[in-house]
């Protein structure tokens, strides 16, 4: 381990050009139609460290993707767009429209070769874990971008923040919110390849104090294959009221309904593989904020109800029959979490708070026809709890260093108790360099499925844990037209949970496997005209233990153009040795050129339309299920 991370902290030395910062500008046009930097120097997230806070304090990476760039994607889900922007992150798709749930669905999330397909990655909803109960494990067609503001995408372990399911980082959408006073409303509709739509109308109310945002969706596709369809319909409401200038609260809800078909791989088709999916979360806080502390108290609650038919078999020849039972289950998960963060003294940030979660749920298969119609036949019953109390501690240490250290202690009512500690710098130097160090534990409790769900499930698992190291070095120049930098990071992981095969018995699941991931990630963007734009990212993955879905090399190439009316991007995306099969080891390569363009013909009327896979590849992401050739969208948006 120690000769792995002399040649990273070499290696960091070496490279000096084409490179990545944690804050990349983002182009967005002003009043007078100039193209500014929408992202600053001093720009603020929130995913690291809990409160708002100057990125360039953080020691750990944090990419954030805002509303113009989700809005200029012209995608319903806010994912495709996370894997063309964020280095290191690759999220698999099966076909034009929707990821789909058991078999052959897509939507999994790998971040620097941990992958979320057992809950090794967290997605947050304003920092609310969101999540299977049962199974662990993020549901991807859950989070579309009508309820976005922001993406805040954290590579590397977050659990000191926020548990287990963060081990290997976080993606957190930060809701949207109307700034300015009035209302105003938005209409979305599009149409394209395979009779696709897509819609979407939102409106937003800021009066006084008193905030609001309503949205709905309906989205649906027959898709590029036979037994291929998908429909969702999604809704996303908002209220906020500020009582002064320090106190506030807001409360949200959002429900997604999805009804989607797998057909199977291509060298053996499904029939009737159907899931019928709804998925939804609610929340409320009460938020303080002075000039010397902030903080919050929250509750949450998310839910889902699944009914899945697993389906057949195409072949003739084949035994496997229909099914005469349906896979049913309702899972939950409710948290209170409370934080205060304070400034004690001059440069110091102290930031403390506790999280009780409590999740489960029950699965069951319910007979619809033969001798046992009627009859339901039991899975799992199991709700569990999970309360941790944390504590991080950041202080600035003259004008060019900042320390941060944390740690957390988590108690799960199964499993036991974890440490969780993280420690890093951040060095301010001259000429507009940023150089940073740290390494952080990441931690996963075995999730239900794991212990009691199905073969090979076994109840005395422990947690998986793993250490990243990272350095990252950036840079502005030409008064921040052009921004650089680099990351290289070691992730080493034990105790992973993997399916053992026994002798003369059915596989056990058992903490056996290990991590041993190295890695380089760059990002560049140069604002060349007022006009025009370019920016690539590109990230390098080393696994000893191969991962499903997570690419050796990803690259990205793009270009944005806008003026007067016109607003038109392109980017270029090549992918080499994506694992789609680690059984066999298959492995796939392959380059995507998309474009995306539109015009707008008054105030308030856009027409708009989107490229994907112009260069007609032939290429999979899961194995044995062809993506599509070329699409093409078109569609308009109004606003008033």
């Amino acid at each position: 381990m120690k000769t792995k991370l002399l040649l990273l902290f070499f290696a960091l030395g070496e490279i000096t050009a084409s490179a990545q910062t944690d804050s990349l500008p983002n182009i967005t046009k002003a009043s007078n139609g100039k193209l500014i930097d929408a992202i600053q120097i001093h720009e603020v997230v929130v995913t690291g460290t809990r409160n708002e806070t100057d990125i360039r304090h953080l020691p750990m990476t944090i990419s954030v993707i805002d509303r113009k760039q989700i809005e200029q994607s012209m995608q319903p889900s806010i994912l495709p767009i996370l894997t063309q922007q964020v280095p290191g992150l690759f999220i698999t798709a099966r076909g034009i429209m929707g990821y789909g749930v058991s078999g052959g669905a897509a939507g999994g999330m790998s971040l620097r070769g941990i992958g979320s397909g057992s809950g090794r990655l967290m997605v947050l909803i304003d920092g609310h874990p969101q999540y299977m109960g049962l199974m662990g494990h993020p549901i991807a067609d859950a989070y579309q971008s009508l309820m976005a503001e922001r993406v805040e995408v954290l590579r590397g372990p977050a659990s000191v923040l926020y548990g287990s399911n963060a081990m290997g980082g976080v993606i957190n959408i930060v809701t949207r919110q109307l700034h300015e006073e009035g209302v105003k409303t938005n209409l979305n509709l599009g149409y394209g390849s395979f009779n696709t739509l897509q819609s979407e109308v939102t409106n937003r109310i800021r009066k006084g104090g008193f905030t609001s945002l309503i949205s709905g969706s309906y989205n649906r596709t027959d898709g590029h294959r036979r037994n291929m369809g998908f429909e969702q319909y999604g809704g996303y409401a908002k209220l906020g009221y500020e009582f002064s200038p320090y106190w506030n609260i807001r409360g949200d809800v959002n429900v997604t309904h999805f009804n989607a078909s797998q057909p199977g791989e291509v060298t053996d088709p499904m029939i009737d593989a159907d899931q019928s999916i709804t998925r939804g979360m609610t929340s409320v806080a009460v938020e303080n904020r002075y000039e010397r502390t902030s903080g919050a108290v929250s509750f949450f609650y998310n839910w889902g109800d699944h009914w899945i038919n697993d389906g057949y078999t195409a072949n003739p020849d084949d035994k496997n029959n229909p099914k005469p039972y349906r896979f049913d289950s309702h899972d939950d998960m409710m948290g209170i979490s409370w934080y205060q963060s304070a400034q004690l003294f001059t440069g110091n940030r102290l930031t403390a708070g506790v999280d009780y979660y409590r999740f489960g749920g029950k699965a069951q298969n319910r007979y619809v026809e033969g001798e046992r119609n009627g009859e339901r036949e039991h899975i799992v019953d199991k709700v569990q709890h999970e309360i941790a109390s944390y504590i991080d501690f950041r202080q600035d240490i003259s004008h060019w260093l900042t320390l941060d250290a944390g740690i957390r202690i988590d108690h799960h009512s199964h499993i036991g108790t974890e440490w969780i500690p993280q420690a890093g710098l951040s060095f301010h130097l001259p000429g507009s360099i940023e150089l940073k160090a740290s390494a952080g534990k990441g931690f996963r409790y075995p999730t239900i499925r794991e212990m009691y769900m199905f073969p090979p499930k076994n109840p005395d698992l422990r947690p998986e844990s793993m250490w990243n190291y990272e350095l990252a070095f950036a840079q502005r120049l030409l008064d921040g037209r052009l921004s650089y930098g680099i990351n290289v990071f070691y992730i080493d992981g034990k105790n992973l949970i993997v399916a053992v095969p026994r002798a003369g018995a059915t596989p056990l699941n058992m903490n056996t496997g290990k991590i041993d991931n190295t890695g380089v990630e760059v990002e560049a963007a140069y604002r060349i005209h007022p006009h025009w734009s370019v920016e690539t990212n590109y990230s390098y993955l080393h696994m000893d233990n191969p991962v499903l879905g997570a690419p050796e090399h990803k690259f990205y190439a793009g270009a944005m153009f806008s003026k007067n009316r016109w607003t038109v991007s392109t980017g270029l995306q090549y992918v080499a040795n994506l694992y789609t099969d680690v059984d066999h080891v298959q492995t796939e390569d392959f380059v995507l050129w998309n474009i995306n363009g539109s015009f707008k013909v008054t105030e308030w009327f856009d027409i708009w339309a989107r490229g994907e896979n112009l260069l007609a590849q032939r290429y999979e992401i899961n194995a044995r299920y062809p993506m599509p050739k070329a699409t093409i969208m078109a569609g308009i948006n109004v606003k008033f």
